[in-house]
């Protein structure tokens, strides 16, 4: 390869998609698990608020209940912890917030407060990677609760509500396990098998990273689950069938892809997990108690008190100065202050509104976020239509009100998975009838200020995004670029171990393809930074996906379709054209 096919090129400003980013896709395969536990979350409290008499209060147990967002994807041993966390945070969040309204009424004040609360909470979601709805709702709780009138003397109660709300929603995300032990670990296999069969039916780059990519979630699932059972055992076995579908075979192509799909949809299922297919011969080795895959020494290090030690380093250091996180962080503080003070200087009444606005807008790149500010302003813009409707309904008994808010709980569940913005169009009207509980408001009050928040939130925000630099996301491509080249090298050097160690090699390599992509890809949609250096990334997926085709363990001979074409071949992927 010449030197001037791998010369970097610096990113440039890129048109702006105006209709992609409001196309609506299908929904979760889980888009009812969040919906559902949200509303059992919400329905113990607000109800039990409802029989006292003091709907007042449910703004401080409704920062407990969208807890119960949380986490659906996660095993439920994982689930459990990252709960409790995200409880605590939302809590000392809160209280920060509430802390502050019982001390000062000054408007410059809160809204500075409110920006540094959304930064540190952007922060810490991206840090922990805590995954949707990320750091949104903590900055709509705390942002609310700023505003709201507030004495010191109350702050304790009102945290106590939170809590206690908290720890309905972790019981309601946590109590499915009582029924279905592995049914997180069950899915994230059947989507890695769902995807293999997408990549055998359709070979090409974007089918070969997204199996990639569902192999490597499925296995990090099955590392979090807990202690191995028969069940995850056998889950360990289809994930690795999956992983070995993906590179090339002599089976017909039409056949394994069926088979992989029918797979998944048992896996899926609540009947048994499917039997794996039997193991190649160069599986076939020692004992019936030899663990074929290297998982539970990965287990055994996650337990290691050294190893946590060093994970909550990373963590710190993935805050620290030179971290790409930061300058996104940065933005959320500059653009939630902006958005704050100019509503509040054009007097509106609610410029917390405004910075929730600002904050939900922040992602990876300033591609992404122009994408969201779309979605949202156009989702919101859409919501006060929607609450303008319904106002008249919720205010005809507090049990309506109480009924349309657990509604449009469940229904922002139920359709953002499809859309951004569709999910909006139930968020919004939610959010100003939560306002409701303490006493009502005017209609045209509510909807002009809301309109105008949202303009000039969605304005300030994006403003902020695309003024403050991110020249650290080409920092990050290097980065991984030197883990993938050392990851394919121990990965070639583990090619003549036991399978164990060769397991362990290629899931370091894919992990580390995985984080080389979702670098690449945010570099690529970053404005004013250093050249990226493209060419080098599609050669490192070339090699790292070459290494893994070559060091694959093959499934036995009855994993074969029947029908499977002999002397025939599938060419290696080709990643750098489609």
């Amino acid at each position: 390869m010449s030197d001037a096919s791998i010369r970097p090129r610096h990113p440039r400003p890129r048109s702006l998609p105006l209709v992609a980013p409001l196309r609506l896709g299908r929904p979760s395969d889980t888009w009812f698990k969040p919906a559902l536990s949200v509303v059992a979350a919400s329905a113990v409290p607000q109800l039990t608020l409802l029989a006292l008499g003091r709907l007042d209060l449910v703004i401080y147990t409704m920062a407990g209940s969208l807890c119960a967002l949380y986490g659906h994807g996660l095993p439920y041993a994982r689930r459990a912890r990252t709960l409790a966390g995200v409880v605590l945070a939302m809590t000392a969040g809160l209280g920060a917030a509430l802390v502050t309204a019982s001390l000062t009424h000054s408007t410059a004040v809160l809204v500075a407060v409110g920006a540094l609360l959304a930064a540190v909470q952007k922060a810490g979601c991206d840090a922990t990677r805590i995954g949707p709805p990320g750091h949104v709702i903590l900055t709509f709780v705390s942002s609310a609760a700023l505003f709201a009138p507030q004495r010191p003397g109350q702050v304790p109660a009102h945290l106590t509500l939170t809590l206690a709300a908290g720890a309905v929603a972790w019981l309601v995300c946590v109590g499915p396990a009582l029924i279905r032990r592995e049914g997180p670990e069950r899915r994230a296999v059947a989507r890695a098998l769902a995807a293999a069969a997408d990549r055998v039916a359709d070979p090409g780059p974007r089918t070969y990273r997204a199996a990639a990519a569902a192999v490597h979630a499925a296995w990090q699932c099955l590392l979090a689950s807990g202690r191995p059972t028969p069940v995850r055992r056998s889950l360990e076995r289809l994930v690795a069938h999956a992983e070995a579908a993906v590179t090339p075979s002599d089976t017909a192509p039409e056949a394994e892809a069926d088979r992989l799909r029918g797979l998944a949809a048992l896996t899926r299922g609540r009947g048994p997990v499917p039997v794996p297919p039997p193991p190649g011969p160069q599986e076939a080795y020692g004992t019936e108690h030899t663990e074929l895959y290297g998982i539970d020494a990965e287990r055994a290090a996650l337990r290691d008190p050294g190893r946590r030690r060093a994970a909550r380093r990373a963590l710190l250091r993935s805050l620290g100065p030179g971290s790409p996180l930061l300058p996104v962080a940065v933005r959320t503080l500059i653009g939630c202050g902006l958005a704050g003070y100019l509503c509040a200087a054009l007097g509106v009444g609610r410029p917390y509104w405004a910075i929730v606005t600002a904050a939900s807008l922040y992602q990876a790149n300033v591609t992404l976020t122009w994408n969201r500010t779309l979605q949202r302003t156009l989702g919101n813009l859409l919501g006060v239509l929607v609450f303008a409707a319904v106002l008249p309904l919720s205010r005809t008994a507090p049990l309506a009100l109480v009924l349309c808010c657990l509604f449009f709980g469940f229904a922002a569940e139920a359709l953002i998975t499809r859309n951004y913005w569709l999910g909006s169009v139930a968020v919004t009207p939610m959010a100003l009838l939560v306002l409701e509980f303490g006493a009502p408001h005017p209609a045209g009050e509510l909807i002009g200020d809301r309109v105008l928040d949202t303009v000039l939130g969605a304005l300030a925000g994006f403003l902020a995004a695309a003024l403050v630099t991110n020249r650290r996301a080409a920092g990050r491509v290097e980065r991984a670029l030197e883990a993938t080249a050392k990851a394919r090298t121990e990965a070639e050097r583990a090619a003549g171990r036991p399978p164990a160690e060769r397991a362990r090699a290629r899931r370091a390599l894919t992990a580390s393809l995985v984080e080389l992509r979702e670098a690449a890809d945010t570099a690529a949609g970053e404005w004013w930074q250093r050249a990226l250096p493209e060419q080098e990334v599609l050669a490192a997926e070339q090699a790292g996906h070459r290494t893994l085709t070559a060091t694959a363990q093959r499934p036995g001979p009855a994993a074969r379709a029947p029908e499977a074409r002999r002397g025939t071949t599938v060419p290696a992927p080709s990643i750098g054209a489609e």
